[in-house]
């Protein structure tokens, strides 16, 4: 079982595949990294602007915006966007050209220039210590403060390879503490901004929703595999009735008798040779599966009381 936390369906209802393709298509000379990241953030964004109940023509829009937000990245040496490490200063500031580049992009194409916006302002900070132009809360474009979300968060857990909800409290957490006032930045800022942070909290705290319905999906889907393994554990300890009691029968009838039984409970390449084998990796899934829901439920209960 696999559980795809940037769901599709909400773009789907949308028509983006149809309506926007050629948009889309820009993502076909991104490197295979950052055009999955660029589709997690769109998807992300979607469903925050869902959540925030912004309109389906903003949302459409925003989500366009998302795509395209690194567009500007086909512009930067593969040295630099594919390095494993830590990132010189100087590459850094080469990175950060990124955001220029793809709006200088967006705008010399009739078909991109309104999405301009996402590629331009997604890495400024509502305190002013984002970039490229170091814009704060009252300048920075409301899909752009969606966009910024988004793709922290995806960048944080694409990091961290999370592969289930188990452990995003933590991403969370680091998010938080961008949305949070840094007292240290209060005599480097204008009076005024020293009381946001980079983040917009309200959008913030819609992610914590869109998180916790994720969580409650993926436990649904866990519990329904919990449900099937169930039945398959009680087929077996039926099989292992039958079996006991045809190693324990005197008569052949008998024995043929519950042998035929087992026949009818096995399934695929199911025998009696390797039944124990098959026994236990059901019992195991099973109580695998139960520990993964009790830590999803305790992700829940961590994130709701997490504050910003």
């Amino acid at each position: 079982m696999t559980f795809d936390f940037y769901d599709k369906t909400s773009l789907k209802s949308y028509n983006l595949d149809q309506t926007m393709r050629y948009q889309l298509n820009m993502l076909d000379s991104l490197d295979v990294f950052t055009r999955k990241h660029c589709e997690n953030v769109a998807n992300l964004t979607c469903r925050l602007c869902e959540y925030l109940h912004c309109n389906q023509s903003f949302t459409q829009y925003c989500t366009i915006c998302a795509y395209l937000h690194d567009i500007g990245k086909l512009f930067i040496p593969a040295s630099i966007l594919q390095k494993p490490g830590k990132l010189t200063l100087e590459e850094f500031e080469k990175m950060k050209e990124h955001t220029t580049l793809g709006y200088n992009m967006c705008i010399k194409d009739l078909k991109l220039r309104q999405y301009a916006n996402g590629a331009l302002y997604h890495h400024e900070a509502l305190d002013g210590t984002g970039y490229p132009n170091g814009l704060t809360k009252k300048d920075i474009p409301y899909e752009a403060q969606i966009i910024r979300v988004a793709d922290e968060y995806d960048a944080i857990v694409s990091k961290r390879q999370y592969k289930s909800h188990i452990g995003i409290s933590d991403t969370l957490k680091i998010i938080i503490e961008d949305t949070r006032p840094n007292k240290s930045n209060a005599l480097n800022t204008i009076a005024k901004n020293a009381k946001f942070g980079k983040n917009n909290p309200v959008i913030v705290k819609t992610l914590f929703k869109v998180v916790i319905d994720d969580i409650g999906y993926e436990i649904s889907l866990t519990q329904s595999y919990i449900d099937e393994l169930k039945n398959h554990i009680k087929r077996w300890e039926q099989i292992n009735k039958y079996k006991e009691k045809m190693e324990q029968a005197k008569k052949e009838k008998e024995k043929s008798y519950y042998f035929e039984g087992i026949k009818m409970l096995l399934i695929n390449d199911e025998t009696l040779e390797n039944s124990e084998i098959i026994y236990s990796e059901y019992k195991q899934a099973y109580e695998t599966r139960k520990k993964i829901i009790d830590n999803l439920y305790n992700e829940i209960k961590i994130i709701k009381k997490l504050k910003i």
